[in-house]
Formats: structure tokens, C-alpha cells, sequence
């Protein structure tokens, strides 16, 4: 390691069990570090110089940020953690003391140790040789206060250097490679998670922009490598030139007897040149994580990011994931395995990572959105819900993440989980989550296809290798009638060799809608059991099945499917599956087996898109008392959800209004529905049902009033969506119910072509169907 020389003159600041190093930025307690952001140890250092004095709110703000506006709740929250810090709680001000209104002191004495001139020789692993020259008559007392303070602190900063003049090294419109660390501690435990910790905590700064471990995968793929070939300073130079970056990034931790030296250094990719470099030595391993964190934050200063943005985006790291490295290597790997394999596969890690930390915010918010991703909803609900009240315990981009998980997965307000997402892609505008979620999650319940198919395309712009953008655009291209444009985004994807389980639903509900029967079955036939898809895969079979009029096929196939999930151990999307199941039974007017169906569903779970699927098939079979105790009971345990307020209650309502002969009452409570009767409810993605069931709805109900055009009008939107109702029974029926509608309406040649559109669709399907037995009668009753 290089010498460093420099002389400066000490002056530490001491209260209670405090020490304040002015010059260092550091604050230790008993010798050991504090972890501080620089606007929270500006704020302390203010209120240390003016012991016991008032210090006003405006003079602090004015002092810590003297060339930006702030607001006072800035000033607050870093008063918060400053609290924090010193261990006061809530009933307890030991340190400072606030004066309403006005501002704050610290209520404790201060002894300044003003000190020797202290010339750091040389730096060279774990030995410091110091050189003092004496200024006051207790030279030994003070180098006895400062050799306690250097030597006993849990990490020290022993090297640093920063790009030539000490300019800024990188813009915000670079993007950097991060290199796994090189390990010679022999110690495992290390072995990924220091790369996770850097990145997490790199992450939380909107100026840095670190290359997706997925679009590092399939440049290695490009580079003839394999996807867990260890990532070397080598081989990420590679990637960092491929993928046009201005930098990579080292990571080391070397053993240096008892203790550690950890290091960091950014490269020009295509130079070798050496923009920064810093290193820092740890006494414990527990304080590994913390020495990260610092290193981090004086890396993110040195490369050229503002201090207003790390000051409001710097949580530590050990607060903003876990103090365990054991917890953060099993999230390391539960982040890794996700990305390669799929959702399902991630589950044991996360839930190993909170059993080893139960205050691991992160952790419980993937665990939350893996559940999601497989059906899981109140498998996801509750792990959201844990890792919102950890919430303050992270910063960044997590903070919106659980954030927006929290409304879409807990509350189900959609609107607040848009406007965190608008809020996040503002401060993260390089970040492609908060497009995923907008384009995946919120726009198609909305309705809003064409806006989610310009978030999904600026997720593959910003990353290509964000296989869930190409998924999303297929999905949205579908939904809109553009299967060429599906077919595309899905072709991108297989080039650049990504694979997610949704990507094979893609493709079957492409050639379902082209009626191309050999491609459905091909899908089908090359969609591998460890894909995540093959239950789901055989609840789309049944649907297209039953969409055919091959009912006791779809039987068949839809319980191979929910024996499938329950295999799985998902039980929840099981449920999904038969509430789907019990649904078109009751459409096809097989109510005893429908009724049956649904109650078993509900015996599987009482998740929010199960309980409504139930209660549709319920009240669509008669059973109306049930569906009405099922109704209430969404409405009072999801009082904010979006898809409850203002779809699934209203439909239900509306569908008990139309049993007990009130179409009017019907028409009336649908008027709800109509911001989101062009979208695709929750119960769509996993369930395959309630698209357009508010225009079913109200074609029945004009239909019971003899207004026979109006009823014609809402049949012909579940006609003209194919894409969004895909193989909904609904999908099939709205040709029938068109036909009758029409032939109310005196349209009897109109009503033909709408009956024949129905019977082309069942042309061969199972004798004996009570509904196709009335049609053909009906269309005989034309003549």
C-alpha cells in the first residue's frame, strides 16, 4: 500500500461517553463508531461548538445547508437520527433537548482536547507510525486520548485518492460495473454478500447508475461465459466495455491478523486509469458492514455526486439491510437465484434471511414480492405489511419499494401506489422498477394499455436485459390486439436469452387468439416442470377448453392444475384456479357442481381475488345470502383497495340486484365500475377471469328491461377486446347473448350471425350442454 503524509492539528470535542472528531467527521462512543450522514455530523458538530446554548432552526439550516433551500422537516428528520445515534428514545432527550418553536441545544458539556500536530508517516496495513511534536505541557494525556480514539475505534480510514485534480470522475449519465470482491479472509460468509452490501448501498443514490446483474449475465453469455462465473476484475473490464460503461468497480477484503482491510477501487474500463480509491481497516467483523457503508458514502463524494443528494439518500447500510452478514448472505443468494430461476425459488432464502435478522425491512419486502409473483397474495400481504413497519430503517430506492408494494399488496390503493411510483421514477429517473410497476401492476387495471405500453418499452430502452419489460410489452400488445407486436417483444427476449415462467402464458394466449391449435399445444408440450408454469399452463388449457365447449375436458385440466399448485405448496393460486373453475360452471349453468367449487376454494384461502371469484360463482348459481356475507366482508377488510371498491363489490352487488329481478338497481350500482371496465382486474392474472364482467353485466340487465340495442352495444365490447378477455367464458357467451339481444331488438338477420359466431365456437363441443341445447333452439325460433 502507498505512504500518505499530511500534518494537521487535532481538536476532539467529548460529552458523556461521546467523542466528536471535527476533522476525521467521525463520532465514537467507548471507541467505537457511530455511523453519521454528513448533514446529521454537520448538525451535531454546531450543537457540540455551542454547548448548552440555543441554537435557532434557522441558524442550523443556514449553517448545514448555506446554498440550498430546505424545508424544516429535512432539519427534523436529520434530528431524528441524530437521536437515533446517540441512543435517546422518545421519553428520554438525555443529549438535546428541543425548544418549541424555536430550535435545539445539547443540554451536556463539552471538553475540547485541543491537541498536539499529529503527522501520519506512513500508512501500511495494521501499523500506523506517528510522529508528535509537543504543544501542550500533558503532551501524554492528549496522545493517550488520541491513540484510544485511532486505535481502539472499530475502523479507521488508512488510504484514499480521487481522479486527477480531484475532479469529478463520473456523470449521471455513466453507468458502472460492479466486480465481485476478491475474498482472502478463507472466510465464506463474505463471499457475495460484500458485492450485495456495496450495491445496495451504492443504490441509494440517484447520481450512480450500477449495471443489472441481469444484463451482466447475458453480456457474459455474449462473452461465451457462464452465468456464475466468478466475476473478476477481468471479466468485468469485459463487460464494462461491452456494455458501454465508464467504470468498474473493485472490491477486496484481506485479512491483517485479527483484523480487515477493506478496499475499493474505480477504474476507467477502457483505460485502466485509477478514478478513486479508498480503503479502510475494521477491527471486528461485525463492524464489516458499517466500514462498508462509510467507504460507500466517501466514494459516492469522491466521483462527483452532490452532498445535498447523499445527505437525503445515505442510509447505513447495516440500517438499511442487516447488521448479519449471515441474513445478507442468504439474501445475496435469495436475490441471485430470483433473477435466474424465478420467484418461487427465492422464497426459503428470504425466509432464511429473516429468520437469521426479524428486522430485515428488505428482506420481508422480497419475500412479499415473490409471494406476489407466484399468486400468493396473502402470503405477500403479510410479509409487505412487516417490511412497512421496518420502513425507517431504510432510505433510497427501498424506501419506495416497499412503499409501492405496501399500497398494491396491503391496501390495494392503487392511486397512492401510483403516485409512489411517479415520485420514485422522478428521484430514480435510470431506475426500471418503478416503470415495472406502473406498466405491470397499475395501468392494465386501469385500462391505460397504450401508457403502459410506453412504460414497458422505456424499461427495455433503460435496461434490455429487464426480461419483465419484454414480458409486459407482450402482455400489453396482446391486450390492445397487436399480436405481431407481442410476438416481437417475445422474440427480443429469446435473442437475448431471457427466460421468465410468464413468457410461455404469453405465447399460448398469442396462439389461442389466432385459434392455432398446434401452437397451443406446443407451448404447452415444451413448458418444463421446474419452469414455475406448468400448473399455470394447465389452468389456461382449461379455460381454452371450456372456451370450446369441451367441458369435461376442462375439468380435467383444471384440476391437474390445482394439483399442480398444491404440489407446489401454493395454495392460494390453487384456489385461484378452482374459484376460476367453480365461475364458468356457474356460467354454464352446472350451479350444484359451481357452488361446490367455490366452497372449496374458499377452504384453500380467503384471498381477496379467491373471495370474489367465490362470491361471483356463488351469486351467479343463486346462492345469494353467501355471496352477500361474502361481498361485505371484501368491502370491510379491504376499505382502501382499488379493485374492491370500485370492481369486485360493485359487480357482486350488481349480479345480487339482477338474481332478485332489479336490473335497474343493477345498472345503477355498475356505474362504479366505469373508470376500470376496460381493464384487467387482479383476479385476471392469475385466475384467468372478470374481464369485462361489468359490460356482461349490464348487457343482462338491459336485456331483463327489453332494451335490446343497449344490451347489444355492451356484449359487442367483450366482442371487440378479444385480447383482454382472452379465453373468459364471457368471451364465448357474449356472441350468444349478442344474438338475443339483437332478436329482441327486432334484428333478425344480425341476430343470425351472432348466434352462428357462438356455434362456430362450440361446433364441437360436448353433446348435451343445456346452453347450446336452448341456442340452437332460439336460432331455430328465428325463422
Amino acid at each position: 500500500m502507498s505512504t500518505s503524509e499530511g500534518q494537521r492539528a487535532t481538536a476532539l470535542y467529548q460529552f458523556g461517553p461521546f467523542c466528536v472528531d471535527p476533522e476525521k467527521e467521525t463520532l465514537s462512543r467507548a471507541g467505537e463508531p457511530v455511523p453519521l450522514t454528513p448533514k446529521t455530523f454537520q448538525i451535531l458538530l454546531v450543537l457540540v461548538r455551542h454547548s448548552r446554548e440555543l441554537v435557532t432552526k434557522d441558524d442550523l439550516m443556514k449553517t448545514v445547508w448555506p446554498d440550498t433551500f430546505v424545508e424544516e422537516a429535512n432539519l427534523s428528520r436529520n434530528i431524528f437520527m441524530l437521536r437515533k445515534a446517540l441512543g435517546e428514545t422518545a421519553q428520554d432527550h438525555r443529549y438535546i433537548v428541543t425548544e418549541p418553536g424555536r430550535g435545539y441545544r445539547l443540554a451536556e458539556n463539552v471538553h475540547v482536547v485541543p491537541g498536539e500536530e499529529l503527522t501520519i508517516v506512513a500508512a501500511r496495513h495494521s501499523k500506523v507510525q506517528v510522529d508528535v511534536k509537543e504543544t501542550r505541557p500533558w503532551k501524554w494525556a492528549a496522545l493517550v486520548t488520541l491513540l484510544a480514539v485511532a486505535v481502539g475505534a472499530s475502523w479507521l480510514i488508512l488510504h484514499r485518492r480521487a481522479g486527477p485534480m480531484g475532479r469529478a470522475v463520473l456523470s449521471e449519465k455513466d453507468t458502472v460495473v460492479l466486480a465481485d470482491f476478491a475474498n482472502s479472509t478463507g472466510d465464506a460468509v463474505f463471499d457475495e454478500t460484500l458485492r450485495q452490501g456495496l450495491a445496495i448501498q451504492l443504490e441509494q443514490s440517484p447520481f450512480l447508475s450500477l449495471i443489472s446483474d441481469e444484463r451482466i449475465r447475458q453480456t457474459l453469455g455474449l462473452m461465451g461465459q457462464s452465468a456464475d462465473v466468478r466475476f473478476t476484475p477481468a471479466i468485468a473490464r469485459e463487460v464494462c466495455e461491452r456494455t458501454g460503461s465508464a467504470a468498474i468497480l473493485e472490491g477486496s477484503i484481506t485479512p491483517v491478523g485479527n483484523q480487515y482491510v477493506l478496499g475499493l477501487r474505480a477504474k476507467n474500463c477502457h483505460n485502466g486509469e485509477v478514478l478513486d480509491e479508498e480503503q479502510v481497516q475494521v477491527t471486528r467483523k461485525e463492524d464489516v458492514l458499517n466500514a462498508l457503508g462509510q467507504i460507500a458514502s466517501r466514494f459516492r463524494t469522491r466521483v462527483g455526486e452532490s452532498l445535498t443528494t447523499i445527505e437525503q439518500y445515505n442510509t447505513p447500510l447495516a440500517e438499511a439491510t442487516t447488521p448479519s452478514l449471515e441474513a445478507l448472505k442468504a439474501y445475496s443468494a435469495a436475490w441471485k437465484v430470483v433473477s435466474t430461476t424465478g420467484s418461487a425459488a427465492g422464497v426459503p432464502l428470504y425466509q432464511r434471511a429473516v429468520e437469521i435478522d426479524p428486522r430485515f425491512a428488505m428482506a420481508y419486502a422480497m419475500l412479499g414480492r415473490v409471494y406476489g409473483d407466484i399468486g400468493e397474495s396473502a402470503l405477500s400481504a403479510e410479509n409487505t405489511s412487516k417490511a412497512w413497519q421496518l420502513r425507517d430503517r431504510v432510505g433510497g430506492w427501498e424506501r419506495f419499494f416497499i412503499e409501492a408494494s405496501y399500497y398494491m399488496e396491503v391496501t390495494g390503493n392503487l392511486e397512492k401506489a401510483q403516485q409512489t411510483c411517479d415520485a420514485w421514477a422522478r428521484t430514480y429517473p435510470r431506475d426500471v422498477r418503478p416503470y415495472g410497476f406502473l406498466s405491470g401492476a397499475i395501468y392494465p387495471v386501469q385500462g391505460r394499455y397504450d401508457q403502459a405500453i410506453e412504460k414497458s418499452r422505456e424499461t427495455i430502452r433503460s435496461d434490455p436485459d429487464f426480461v419483465f419489460g419484454y414480458n409486459i410489452l407482450a402482455l400489453e400488445d396482446i391486450a390492445t390486439g397487436d399480436l405481431e407486436g407481442a410476438e416481437r417483444a417475445l422474440q427480443q427476449a429469446d435473442e437475448r436469452k431471457l427466460k421468465i415462467p410468464d413468457l410461455f402464458i404469453d405465447r399460448y394466449q398469442i396462439a389461442f387468439l389466432k385459434s392455432d391449435q398446434d401452437g397451443m399445444y406446443r407451448v404447452a408440450s415444451q413448458t418444463p416442470r421446474e419452469s414455475g408454469a406448468e400448473d399455470w399452463i394447465a389452468h389456461l388449457q382449461s379455460t381454452a377448453l371450456a372456451y370450446g365447449g369441451h367441458l369435461e375436458q376442462a375439468t380435467k385440466m383444471s384440476q391437474r392444475a390445482i394439483d399442480l399448485a398444491q404440489h407446489s405448496d401454493q395454495p392460494e393460486r390453487a384456489a385461484l384456479f378452482q374459484s376460476g373453475e367453480a365461475i364458468r360452471d356457474a356460467f354454464f349453468k352446472d350451479r350444484p357442481t359451481a357452488v361446490r367449487h367455490a366452497e372449496s376454494a374458499l377452504k384453500l384461502s380467503r384471498g381477496r381475488d379467491v373471495q370474489y371469484g367465490a362470491a361471483f360463482a356463488l351469486a351467479l348459481s343463486g346462492n345469494l345470502p353467501r355471496a352477500r356475507v361474502l361481498a361485505d366482508d371484501l368491502e370491510r377488510r379491504f376499505p382502501e383497495d382499488t379493485a374492491v371498491r370500485f370492481i369486485y363489490v360493485p359487480e357482486l352487488r350488481a349480479l345480487i340486484a339482477l338474481k332478485q329481478n332489479k336490473p335497474a338497481k343493477a345498472i345503477e350500482l355498475l356505474q362504479s365500475t366505469a373508470p376500470y371496465q376496460d381493464g384487467e382486474p387482479p383476479s385476471s392474472f392469475f385466475g384467468f377471469y372478470g374481464m369485462y364482467y361489468p359490460a356482461y353485466l349490464r348487457g343482462e340487465a338491459y336485456l331483463a328491461e327489453h332494451q335490446g340495442l343497449a344490451a347489444a352495444a355492451e356484449f359487442q365490447k367483450i366482442v371487440d377486446h378479444p385480447g383482454v378477455v382472452i379465453s373468459d367464458p364471457i368471451g364465448a357467451l357474449a356472441h350468444l347473448q349478442q344474438g338475443r339481444a339483437l332478436a329482441l331488438s327486432g334484428d333478425k338477420v344480425k341476430a343470425k350471425t351472432a348466434y352462428q359466431e357462438f356455434f362456430k365456437l362450440w361446433k364441437d363441443a360436448d353433446s348435451g350442454i343445456p346452453i347450446l341445447e336452448r341456442a340452437r333452439a332460439e336460432y331455430v325460433n328465428l325463422d
